[in-house]
């Protein structure tokens, strides 16, 4: 019985171990094995989460991507206008006259320095100019006499300044001018005149040189022969490299250089006039043709009108209780309009400023050097730089042409 018993036992034992889960036996101690649709579910769920984090991932991925291209998008176009920058500034010079002299084809203007432009703003934008490529720079020793508080000199003495700071003198081709009453006595073209105040610009503007002295206005009480013999002093002790002449008419200016080629004397190699699309007659006129035979330099100042060609003044209102309204004014009647809208529909064209198109305009003038444009914004000095760059095709210039005329 004991014998039986056992047999029993071992019988049970070895039933439950090769019991069996949908026919397949299973070894004592195992796990009962996951149903196949269970299975099927599991894996469907493991299959979703790594799809998951796989579309995570390359989300991440293409985002990363996407901040890489626009990175090196940016940078290409950075170069691009670096390199474009560089072209410009190669290609668009020009020599002054008969100098040695070569200029960008913009003359920054210096007039607002200490007028409507402070000192910190000066630098500014000086700073900007240069990386610009915009190192032609006119001034005169009489700005801004005319605003409220000034005596003259302000412009020069910040000039002067941002050389100390900047140590930039040596990049900039520095242009002055001298003959206009700044008080006390002082103005014309005498030589003794000339004398003193060719030392207090110098002092003003902390250098030892002027690229280009000019004559700011005809003095018909100085014979020539005292004035430009004052002037060859100047170049001869290297205080002054060439001078200039503005505000003459053409037969005085015709004069003064005869007198240079007949007394071999400097002659002017250069002329500032009042030239622009509103004012071209005097100058077409009267000066041009002397400038043609002589072979001068031309940078025309009022470029833009006291503003009027970049288009901002279109109405009486918009003029009022600004600094230049006095400009202004004279231009809005038919004739401005009619300039306003060729200047409009030419600069959508080239998809320009006005004011870019307008200097682009004096650019492609006959003998023109460069026109000076002055600016009190970062945003009026980059249509400067447009202008560099900008030409005009002969029917833009034709249609600019034909609406200014007079």
């Amino acid at each position: 019985m004991a014998a039986a018993s056992s047999g029993t036992s071992a019988d049970t034992a070895g039933t439950a171990r090769t019991a069996t889960a949908g026919g397949a036996p299973v070894a004592d101690g195992d796990a009962a094995p996951t149903p196949p649709r269970e299975q099927e579910i599991a894996l469907s769920a493991q299959n979703a989460a790594i799809r998951e984090t796989v579309s995570c991932n390359t989300g991440v991925l293409n985002v990363f991507s996407f901040m890489v291209t626009q990175t090196n998008y940016v940078l290409q176009r950075a170069r691009v206008r670096e390199n474009k920058l560089k072209e410009t500034n190669r290609m668009r010079k020009r020599k002054l006259g008969r100098t040695d002299l070569e200029v960008p084809v913009i003359m920054l203007g210096g007039n607002v320095f200490g007028w409507t432009l402070g000192e910190a703003g000066s630098f500014e934008l000086l700073d900007r100019a240069m990386d610009a490529g915009l190192n032609f720079i006119d001034t005169a020793d009489v700005y801004s006499k005319w605003a409220p508080g000034n005596h003259g000199g302000e412009s020069e003495t910040i000039l002067g300044k941002w050389f100390a700071r900047s140590g930039k003198r040596d990049r900039v081709v520095l242009a002055t001018k001298v003959g206009i009453d700044m008080g006390d006595g002082k103005q014309g073209l005498s030589a003794k005149y000339i004398e003193r105040a060719v030392e207090d610009s110098l002092r003003r503007l902390q250098t030892d040189r002027i690229d280009l002295y000019q004559s700011h206005k005809d003095d018909e009480t100085t014979p020539f022969e005292e004035t430009l013999g004052a002037y060859e002093k100047l170049i001869r002790a290297g205080k002054v490299r060439c001078i200039g002449a503005s505000n003459y008419s053409g037969a005085r200016l015709r004069e003064a250089l005869e007198t240079s080629v007949r007394n071999g004397l400097p002659r002017y190699e250069s002329l500032q006039p009042l030239y622009n699309l509103m004012e071209r007659d005097k100058y077409e006129s009267d000066l041009a043709p002397v400038v043609a035979e002589f072979g001068l330099g031309v940078v025309p100042y009022y470029s833009l009108a006291s503003g009027f060609l970049t288009g901002k003044y279109r109405q009486p209102a918009d003029a009022q209780g600004r600094p230049r309204a006095a400009g202004v004014q004279k231009y809005l009647n038919d004739r401005g309009f009619a300039v306003l809208k060729a200047l409009d529909s030419v600069a959508a064209a080239y998809h320009a400023s006005p004011a870019s198109v307008a200097l682009a305009w004096l650019i492609a003038q006959p003998g023109i050097t460069a026109p000076i444009a002055s600016a009190t914004s970062p945003q009026q000095l980059d249509d400067f730089v447009a202008a560099l760059d900008l030409k005009l095709d002969s029917a833009s210039v034709e249609k600019l042409t034909a609406a200014s005329a007079v």
